[in-house]
């Protein structure tokens, strides 16, 4: 039972209390040698990368090179807390069922290998027998695109490499990933604006930039690092413009808790213990929900008014003649937007945007960040590319200090993608993959995270794997979800704890328990090679004898910096696996004689599978003699040189008219938000401080005058129907909190708003869906 407290929402964020709950959660799950030891290695050269964000590390670190979010993640993977048969054996399905996400991950660290066979309890597997039911249920089908292999970003580069080969042997592309429900959006966008999508900057960009400009996001909750780098620009001059529906205290001001973060030994306890933070938002925008390209039109249109009145001193012509095509086509897209339609659907005042249009004007470099608040309505794709179109405007791209910015969620969410991830591969990856392994790849389109989940409900796909993530956490439409899933033949989950998807349980289902990034992978004690007749257990004495060493994996940022990540602690079980061993065994058992990759050596040492990397993905040459360097090495970036890979040769204005959203009489739009006590799906506890909720997490967050004007008060107990073309979506329960956002707008956790969101509610082209702009009423709850 929830315990809701509300208290003030706070005007900064990190500080004293940062570095507290930092101490406290991982002394408690860890011990305080383990917690020591974890937290020094973590985002160290050589150490263990991050389990959460992806932002990049600098290049001189700071002993304490982690954050709020970072600790807890680390003490989640690390806890002493540990799940056995035992514990299936005590709680049925349906019991675990009727528990919260936080308790289901608080149980601890899965231990064994689990199936479920058509019965109440999971009971324990050999890893030969898990395998064998996975082959022989693939290799059943009457397709191989009857099959997903969902992918998380937490997978390593060489695992996601392994899989996907694997998955394409196999015969699909079916290769959904979190990226589909996140930054897709971003890369549909700069792909074709820019020719690549990714982000453009540095670090060492924030440091030489005029003006930030954060759209959509929230880095003090969901990216903490980043406001690091906010405060260097700052130092450095720098101002910023915050443009979100909620004034939240990542945006606003940052106290430093890294005492080696300050030159002047003074600053540090007066910052900390006075709580003096570093000011960031210069100007807030508090735009309207679905109003942020409205306001980036309204942008554009005040600077083409003084480039109007001052010809060649606003806008770069010189860039945009040299570098650039479309130009025409956006100015008369601006020229046709009316004032009053970009007044009326960013709910900004012209001044407003008029003194961010002014700020835009006079800093020579500009760096723009984004993440979800952008990427999760119907017209992301279009808002993406009119960020784009205000960089091109003045050039803020290719020069030190300005460009482009998505900030990547889950930490290796980028590098899977670059590792081959996806649905929809180029030929020339095909092509190349085919080249090095000597088979023919699929080239039919596989299906994203919404189509699979659409094809699992109609019966289309049998088969779901998922290498870590939390599927029915994560997605929208959770109750449709979750019956898919049980429609499947088969569903497997590879991961660390407990989550609601391994609840959401086909005819049969398998839980394969493996290693966390923080644990020593030095894969099975013992070569194995699975019988090509069979799938029993061979021991090959003749095997690699480097198996048993101690193997790294590699990651790559925000920013695409590729570097290696190495496990300090000893695995919680001797029956937990790697994931590149995983697929390897999975890849035998079902391919068998059909093979043409020797998937034994790929497991026994890892530099075998970057040599192959290397020969099919641009970018990797030298891999592992690169990786070794302390930090790694990054990949190419084009348009950092102002080289644009597009159908053009040129970065590309594209536009698109404004479309306002239809919200009915008495209705709100909805935005799903983080708490700054969860990560994704994981929820660490129940403590929003930043927003002043402490003890539960089902709240809605409303504009004090939408409270009154719906005959409610702080505190009221709500029911939340979303409304779409295909019918009302409910959840109930939810208490009213008094909150500064935009009037006719309003806010709930994720995954707790979840069921409200339409699976058919998705943005145009990519396909992601539509979690930050959901049409809902309210009533009192009975």
């Amino acid at each position: 039972m929830e315990k809701l407290k509300i208290t003030k929402p706070a005007t900064s964020a990190a500080g004293l209390k940062a570095v507290t709950n930092a101490m406290k959660v991982t002394t408690s799950k860890m011990g305080v040698g383990r917690a020591a030891r974890g937290l020094t290695k973590l985002n160290q050269k050589g150490g263990v990368d991050c389990q959460s964000c992806a932002w990049p590390d600098p290049e001189k670190r700071s002993l304490g090179e982690f954050c709020e979010s970072g600790a807890k993640a680390l003490a989640d993977e690390g806890t002493k807390k540990r799940i056995t048969s035992e514990f299936f054996a005590q709680y049925s399905l349906e019991e675990l069922r009727e528990k919260d996400d936080f308790w289901l991950s608080d149980q601890g660290r899965l231990t064994e290998p689990m199936v479920l066979r058509n019965g109440t309890h999971y009971e324990p597997i050999s890893w030969e027998a898990a395998f064998a039911i996975i082959a022989d249920e693939l290799n059943s089908l009457d397709s191989a695109d009857e099959a997903v292999f969902y992918t998380s970003g937490r997978t390593s580069n060489e695992a996601a490499f392994l899989y996907q080969l694997f998955v394409r042997q196999f015969g699909t592309n079916n290769l959904p990933d979190c990226s589909n429900m996140c930054h897709e959006s971003s890369g549909v966008a700069l792909i074709d604006s820019i020719g690549l999508g990714k982000a453009t900057v540095r670090l060492e960009d924030f440091n030489e930039t005029d003006l930030v400009i954060v759209i959509g996001q929230n880095p003090g909750t969901n990216a903490p690092r980043m406001m690091s780098s906010l405060q260097d620009a700052k130092r450095n001059g720098a101002k910023m413009i915050a443009i979100n529906p909620l004034p939240e205290a990542g945006l606003m001001g940052f106290v430093n808790p890294n005492p080696q973060q300050y030159k002047n030994p003074l600053e540090f306890p007066l910052a900390v213990l006075g709580n003096r933070p570093t000011k960031l938002a210069d100007l807030h925008l508090p735009v309207r929900i679905g109003g942020d390209r409205a306001l980036l039109k309204g942008m554009m249109k005040a600077l083409l008014e003084r480039e109007r009145i001052s010809p060649q001193t606003v806008f770069d012509t010189g860039f945009i003649e040299e570098f650039t095509d479309g130009y025409e086509e956006l100015i008369a897209s601006i020229e046709a937007t009316a004032w009053d339609d970009i007044v009326s659907m960013s709910g900004i005042e012209c001044e407003q945007i008029e003194q961010a249009a002014e700020m835009y004007a006079s800093a020579e470099r500009v760096i723009s960040c984004w993440a979800m608040g952008i990427t999760q309505h119907k017209d992301s794709v279009a808002t993406i590319q009119d960020v784009v179109n205000l960089h091109l405007l003045r050039g803020n791209i290719g020069k030190p200090g300005a460009g482009l910015c998505p900030v990547r969620g889950h930490s290796n969410v980028q590098g899977d993608r670059t590792m081959g991830i996806m649905e929809r591969p180029s030929e020339k990856f095909l092509d190349a993959l085919e080249r090095e392994f000597n088979f023919v790849a699929p080239r039919k389109h596989g299906y994203s995270t919404v189509e699979a989940i659409k094809a699992m409900s109609d019966g289309d796909v049998k088969v779901f794997f998922a290498m870590g993530g939390n599927l029915v956490s994560a997605a929208p439409d959770t109750n449709v979800v979750f019956d898919a899933l049980r429609k499947c033949r088969l569903t497997v989950q590879v991961i660390t704890k407990l989550n609601r998807t391994a609840l959401a349980t086909g005819k049969t289902s398998l839980i394969l328990p493996c290693l966390g990034r923080s644990e020593i992978d030095r894969n099975a004690d013992t070569p194995v090679r699975m019988s090509v007749a069979s799938t029993r257990t061979i021991v090959d004495e003749e095997a690699d004898k480097s198996v048993g060493a101690p193997q790294f994996v590699s990651t790559e940022s925000t920013m695409l910096n590729v570097q290696s990540s190495e496990g300090v602690f000893e695995p919680p079980s001797k029956q937990l696996r790697s994931e590149p061993w995983i697929v390897c065994q999975l890849a035998k058992a079902t391919l068998g004689g059909k093979c043409t990759v020797d998937w034994d050596a790929m497991a026994a040492n890892y530099d075998n599978i970057r040599e192959r990397i290397e020969r099919v993905i641009p970018g990797f040459e030298n891999y592992n003699e690169r990786i070794r360097k302390p930090g790694g090495f990054y990949l190419n970036n084009p348009p950092r040189e102002r080289v644009f890979n597009t159908a053009t040769g040129k970065a590309r204005f594209i536009t698109q008219p404004l479309v306002q959203n239809v919200v009915g009489q008495g209705q709100l739009l909805l935005t799903t938000i983080r708490s700054h006590d969860q990560f994704n799906t994981t929820i660490y506890g129940f403590s929003d401080r930043y927003r002043g909720i402490e003890g539960g997490r089902h709240v809605i967050f409303m504009n004090a005058d939408d409270i009154a004007e719906h005959g409610l008060a702080a505190g009221s107990v709500v029911d939340v129907t979303s409304h779409f073309d295909d019918g009302e979506r409910h959840i109930y329960g939810f208490t009213v909190v008094p909150y500064d956002i935009p009037r006719g707008c309003a806010a709930a956790y994720f995954p707790e708003a979840n069921p409200l969101v339409p699976l058919a509610s998705y943005a145009d082209r990519s396909l992601t869906p539509t979690s930050k702009s959901i049409v809902i009423s309210i009533k009192a709850a009975v």
